[in-house]
């Protein structure tokens, strides 16, 4: 976390955050939705890793979230542990109608606990496309009972309809560290202004 003085009135803090799951989860249309308000039906796969920012307002603070949007095909996933080293946070993806994306999923937060170097690290687990409950493979009480036996944030999401986008980026937000800058007291020491002095008028 980097923290700046202030902006118009307010500080900022700037963290990085992670996506991680299976190709097609829809990580990139999250990021998307996120970030430009947009969703794309036929979004393209991540190459590598892609990156985007959102800056957010959380009570009388500034949040920046610098993200990193992982590839999730096999053949990159000796790159991800460069992208989540040093991250605050990460959402671990899975598609709510694919139960082997929730597996892996899992596999991701376990990797995460074990790897990325940061006890504190928060993670939320995001089960998208809750717009499409009518082909759901993934019981909503099965995620919720994995979240609460390894401590980290669940929510069923949609990137399509936007439901729960902003509400879980501001979740986390709340859960990080805001460690303030301390102040640094400044110890005046007052000058006294000189006494006047009493002219002698000369005798004419």
């Amino acid at each position: 976390m980097a923290t700046s003085p202030e902006v118009n009135g307010a500080q900022l803090f700037k963290y990085k955050i992670v996506l991680l799951g299976e190709t097609a989860v829809g990580k990139s249309s999250i990021v998307q939705r996120y970030v430009r308000d947009q969703f794309l039906e036929n979004q393209e796969s991540t190459i590598g890793a892609a990156f985007m920012s959102q800056t957010i307002k959380i009570d009388s603070d500034i949040v920046k979230f610098d993200i990193w949007d992982t590839a999730g095909q096999e053949r990159y996933h000796s790159l991800t542990p460069m992208y989540y080293r040093g991250a605050k946070a990460a959402v671990v993806i899975y598609d709510i109608t694919n139960r082997v994306s929730f597996a892996r999923a899992k596999n991701w937060i376990t990797e995460l606990k074990q790897n990325s170097g940061n006890p504190d690290l928060v993670i939320a687990l995001a089960g998208n496309k809750c717009d499409l409950s009518m082909n759901r493979e993934v019981p909503k009480e099965l995620a919720e009972e994995y979240a609460k036996e390894t401590g980290i944030l669940f929510m069923e999401v949609s990137a399509k309809t936007k439901e729960n986008i902003d509400l879980i980026f501001e979740t986390i937000a709340r859960r990080l560290p805001r460690i303030r800058a301390p102040v640094v007291p400044v110890n005046i020491t007052p000058i006294e202004a000189p006494k006047p002095t009493s002219e002698k008028k000369c005798c004419k």
